[in-house]
């Protein structure tokens, strides 16, 4: 028999959360398929089972939070005579005879509960709803989907069943008297929580935001969008254009590629790009994008594509998430007017690309003409640490952006690029 541990997922990772078991104690596991889900302080991940065999015992079950290196099941292997016994050095953050709750503690309930669908009984001991704590309640299946459903502790709830066992009507009658609906913080809402609350007292946030014409990138994109389409199977967004002239501004003004630390600003010289990721309204990660000064409109375009990709099909590693040193967030899509983002430490700056719509607008031809056009017009919202410079250096690097966006020959460049490919 072989123990499968937790292991190492990220430099910095030092437990997770098992979200998800995708089998049951009994069944046969391929080697390499994905035995379970694990939620971390940065990310989502499926584990493959490292060997192939009958799943025996379930030590850390849904909801509870281990240690890496920690004891989360056994295998019997398909083979089981060519596997050597289990390290007796091997120390196990959940006893093999008691399940974990969702700190990591011990609990007195016994043998772990089978996991829903995986052919236990019709009655099993709770080991939470939505990652709570083992309360050692008997609930019916009915019972549990009910609590899940509506993210509600059972504790909350007072059983007039046999021995004050929770029935379905019981739960119902409760969620008639109190209508409101708890949703527990997930790992990665958690974990929002705190960086963002974190940061706010870490740093003075100031926002500074400036207008764009983005009529020259407009002209460069509505021409090569629907070869770019049928080429990549994806859009050809402002977002690439944006990052261009966010590196190239960065070189001019490098304090808003830095951290902050004792007494003193840490000026990066490679621009590690963080690219905030809706999750389906599930949480916001923020993968990286390195050495974005060094990349093609084109290859900019593809990477942060590609890195969003992997964000919302949960197939990013922690070590995606390390080493940012400015953000870009985009609620454009929504059609936001701007927004104040908050700093995702220890940088100094996040820059906020909101949407851009065609309005009237005073256009300056070459002589100084004034006339009414309409153009593509956007907001860039700064939202930055006054610890690490003043508002007048924000307020350039803006400016510098805004003239790189509205000045430069995107289709002149995008042909040069092709060239030097």
């Amino acid at each position: 028999m072989a123990d499968v541990l937790l292991p190492q997922l990220g430099e910095t990772v030092t437990e997770g959360t098992i979200t998800r078991w995708f089998f049951g104690v009994g069944e046969t596991v391929p080697a390499d398929a994905p035995l379970y889900e694990v939620s971390t302080e940065k990310v989502d991940s499926e584990v493959p089972s490292p060997l192939g065999g009958v799943l025996v015992e379930i030590i850390a079950p849904e909801g509870a939070t281990v240690a890496v290196g920690a004891l989360l099941c056994r295998i019997e292997p398909a083979d089981s005579s060519s596997v050597a016994p289990a390290s007796a050095s091997a120390t196990p953050a959940v006893a093999d005879d008691a399940p974990a709750d969702a700190s990591g503690a011990t609990s007195s309930a016994g043998t772990p509960p089978t996991p829903a669908g995986t052919g236990g009984p019709t009655a099993t001991r709770e080991v939470g709803v939505q990652g709570g704590r083992a309360s050692g309640r008997l609930l019916s299946p009915v019972v549990r989907r009910l609590l899940a459903e509506h993210g509600l502790d059972p504790a909350r709830v007072s059983g007039t069943g046999l021995g004050g066992r929770l029935t379905r009507r019981d739960v119902e009658q409760f969620l008639r008297d109190n209508p409101g609906r708890a949703e527990p913080f997930n790992g990665i809402r958690k974990a929002t929580a705190r960086h963002m609350v974190g940061s706010k007292a870490t740093s003075p946030h100031v926002l500074t935001a400036m207008e764009v014409d983005f009529d020259a990138v407009d002209r460069l994109r509505y021409v090569e969008k629907d070869a770019w389409r049928a080429a990549e199977g994806s859009s050809l967004t402002y977002l690439p254009f944006i990052v261009t002239a966010l590196a190239e501004a960065l070189v001019a003004f490098p304090r808003l590629n830095a951290s902050v630390g004792d007494d003193e600003l840490i000026v990066h010289g490679d621009v590690n790009l963080a690219v905030a990721v809706d999750l389906g309204f599930e949480g916001l990660v923020a993968p990286v994008v390195r050495k974005v000064g060094d990349l093609s409109i084109r290859d900019l375009a593809r990477s942060i594509h590609e890195v969003a990709g992997r964000a919302r099909d949960r197939r990013l590693v922690p070590d995606d998430l390390a080493g940012g040193t400015f953000t870009v967030t985009n609620p454009g899509q929504y059609g936001t007017l701007f927004q104040f983002p908050i700093i995702n430490q220890p940088q100094v700056a996040i820059l906020s690309t909101d949407g851009i719509a065609r309005k009237p607008a005073v256009v300056v031809d070459a002589d100084g003409v004034e006339s009414i056009g309409v153009r593509p017009l956007g907001i860039l919202a700064l939202a930055w640490d006054h610890r690490a410079f003043d508002g007048a250096y924000a307020a350039a690097f803006l400016q510098e952006m805004k003239r790189i966006l509205e000045t430069t020959d995107w289709a002149a460049r995008w042909a040069d690029e092709a060239d030097g490919a």
